[in-house]
């Protein structure tokens, strides 16, 4: 009954990816070797990804999602190209998650002690502002000033909430976010990825294939992994004695053929 019950949800997923045209990938051509076992086929030249698979990969990610929630470990959202700024700077705002949707700065992770002092400068400039103590210098500084913290707050106060290495960075496009992937492998941090059938996956803990270029896609797979969070957080609040019924999750990155 219980396998029913879950072919029936994965049957309605589907259906919903189908909807927002999440099968869509890119040309023939230009998909990469790694993505080969999460494609259905090919339509006038598309690649058309086999979105039973990509369920699969959604409930494992979905699974370890829940686990960071459930020890309130962040998760930063990366999203730079056009389709995702806007998507990836709500939904992570509604969700109170720090978030890059402008231009991953090299170093955020690899040297995220020289990122800090960027993040402190811009809160010392809000609070010297706050309490007047920017008049004592001239209009000439001031507009100095004012060009920094419009600078720092461009591309820093996103992530001013980041005080040590995140739990996971959720990645738009791994092709696109390199830097911000490769300096995640290098620190450790786990890569959960929407990412389409031009990426490479081989170094994504937890890949979601699927259309990384629409925004519809794009909000969609954010919001699964901000509900699969929030839930992470519920779990994490239920007294012992109300975990009697509570399945433990293996965390097991999702295998690239």
């Amino acid at each position: 009954m219980q396998t029913e019950e879950k072919d029936i949800k994965k049957e309605a997923l589907v259906k919903e990816m189908f909807k927002l045209g999440a099968h869509f990938g890119y040309s023939r051509s230009s998909r990469h070797p790694s993505a080969k076992p999460f494609i259905f086929g090919f339509k006038n030249k598309t690649t058309i990804i086999d979105l039973e698979k990509t369920a699969d990969l959604l409930e494992k990610a979905k699974d370890f999602v829940r686990e960071l929630g459930k020890q309130k470990k962040q998760i930063i959202f990366v999203g730079t190209k056009k389709e995702a700024q806007e998507v990836v700077e709500k939904e992570a705002v509604r969700a109170g998650m720090p978030f890059v949707n402008e231009r991953w700065i090299g170093g955020t992770l690899t040297n995220f002690k020289e990122i800090r002092k960027r993040i402190d400068r811009l809160a010392e400039l809000i609070e010297k502002e706050a309490k007047g103590e920017l008049m004592v210098y001239t209009k000439k500084e001031r507009l100095v000033l004012a060009k920094e913290r419009k600078d720092l707050e461009r591309y820093f106060a996103s992530i001013s909430s980041v005080t040590k290495m995140p739990g996971a960075l959720f990645i738009v496009d791994v092709k696109k976010e390199k830097i911000a992937k490769d300096e995640a492998v290098i620190m450790k941090v786990p890569v959960i990825s929407l990412a389409s059938s031009d990426c490479d996956l081989s170094d994504i803990d937890y890949p979601i294939v699927a259309n990384d270029g629409q925004k519809a896609s794009i909000a969609f797979f954010i919001d699964q992994i901000i509900s699969a969070y929030k839930e992470g957080l519920l779990l994490a609040e239920v007294k012992p004695e109300e975990k009697k019924d509570e399945i433990v999750l293996e965390k097991k990155p999702a295998q690239i053929l």
